[in-house]
This record gives C-alpha cells, sequence and structure tokens, in this order.
C-alpha cells in the first residue's frame, strides 16, 4: 500500500503486514503512525491484505447511492481510528469491485466481515454502530 508521508509528501510503499506498525519515511524518516483510516481496497489489495495482515480485518462493503452505507461510514473511521494498531479496515465499493462482494455471498449492504488469518470470524449485513464493529474485531484477536 501506498502511504504519502506528511512531513515531506513523498509516497511510501508499505506493506499489509506492516500496516499497524510504526514505520518510517524512506525519505526524512519521519514516523507513519499505525494505519488509522478506512482503505478503499481493489481486489490485488485486497488479496495483499488478507495474505498479510496479522491482525483481524474489518471489510465494509458498500457503494455511494446507498443511504444506510453513507451512515455507516463515520462509524467506519471511529472503529478504524479505535483500534489503530490492532486491526486494519478495508472499504470494498460493491459497484467497482463486484467479484469481490460475490466472494463473501453479499447481497445487501451495508455489509460487513471481519476476517482474521484469511477466514470469516463474522458477518452482518445492516447498520451497526462503531461499538458493535470494536467487539467483533476484539472478539477476533484484535
Amino acid at each position: 500500500m501506498i502511504r504519502t508521508c506528511a512531513s515531506c509528501g513523498k509516497k511510501n510503499r508499505i506493506g499489509a503486514d506492516h500496516l499497524t506498525d510504526e514505520a518510517r519515511c524512506g525519505a526524512c524518516k519521519a514516523v507513519f503512525p499505525p494505519l488509522a483510516e478506512p482503505v478503499e481496497a481493489d481486489p490485488q489489495l485486497f488479496d495483499e491484505v488478507m495474505r498479510e495482515a496479522k491482525v483481524p480485518v474489518l471489510v465494509d462493503f458498500w457503494a455511494a447511492w446507498c443511504g444506510p452505507c453513507r451512515m455507516a461510514a463515520p462509524e467506519v473511521q471511529r472503529t478504524a481510528s479505535a483500534m489503530a494498531g490492532r486491526a486494519v479496515v478495508l472499504k470494498v465499493d460493491t459497484e467497482a469491485h463486484p467479484e469481490l462482494a460475490e466472494r463473501f455471498g453479499v447481497q445487501g449492504i451495508p455489509n460487513f466481515v471481519v476476517l482474521k488469518d484469511g477466514q470469516v470470524m463474522f458477518q452482518q449485513a445492516g447498520l451497526v454502530p462503531h461499538t458493535q464493529m470494536e467487539d467483533w474485531l476484539t472478539r477476533a484477536g484484535a
């Protein structure tokens, strides 16, 4: 995954296995804190995170036209922030990447899936509060 350094603006590649670790910019050596925001995932990034993540992963399957998905977005953001360093949060646009939604049998959105070591631990459709998402991740080992 590419993250931009807040100090110098240089782009840095951070492996999916290090998204929950502190990293340093290759140019200026500034510290990147653990990822604390949801990441828009395409199939390539999704598969990389599934292969390499050492922590539970929450996936938010959503679409721009979906009102409940827009209502869930701040809850997903709060979850990513609260679980920084202990979990990774991905967002998958079902309109742009229907093949990912099909893998998990997503028929209604928003749809949340928690995976650990590539295995589904929890899956639920419908709007839920960040406290529920955090509970799922904690029960999955975050």
